[in-house]
């Protein structure tokens, strides 16, 4: 007796949503455009005013604008997006190699425990019963 495509298809997904995946990966996307707006607004409100003190404004959209025939190219306008994206990228650089700092600094002061022969054993067990019950063999 052949199992419908359309039930076919719930289970996989019911598997999928089942599994945790699911969950794990819209943590890691909420996380990363809350993260996204606190690297935004440190760069908007602490970096670049510091880059218009040599350069008298942050934002370089009303420089460099080529007019022919009607037509305005806007060079300023992609250098200020272009400056943001590099300082974005290196505050984003500069808290990751600090957290990383504080992270080693953690890890130094706790003692790893080697985990039992038994331990092993289990977990191995444990990941081929996972793996045969995804592959449909149990």
């Amino acid at each position: 007796m052949a199992v419908h495509p359309i039930k076919s298809f719930l289970g996989e997904f019911r598997q999928f949503v089942n599994r945790g995946n699911l969950l794990v990966i819209a943590t890691g996307f909420v996380m990363g455009s809350a993260f996204s707006g606190l690297v935004s607004a440190l760069v908007e409100n602490v970096v670049m005013p510091l880059v218009a003190i040599p350069f008298g404004q942050p934002n370089f959209d009303d420089v460099f604008i080529l007019r022919a025939n009607g037509a305005e190219v806007r060079f300023g306008a992609f250098l200020t997006v272009a400056v943001t994206f590099v300082l974005v990228a290196f505050v984003l650089f500069v808290m990751l190699k600090l957290y990383n700092r504080a992270v080693a600094r953690e890890e130094v002061g706790a003692t790893p425990v080697a985990p039992s022969e038994i331990g092993l054993l289990t977990e191995i067990r444990d990941e081929l019963r996972a793996r045969r019950t995804d592959d449909g063999l149990i």
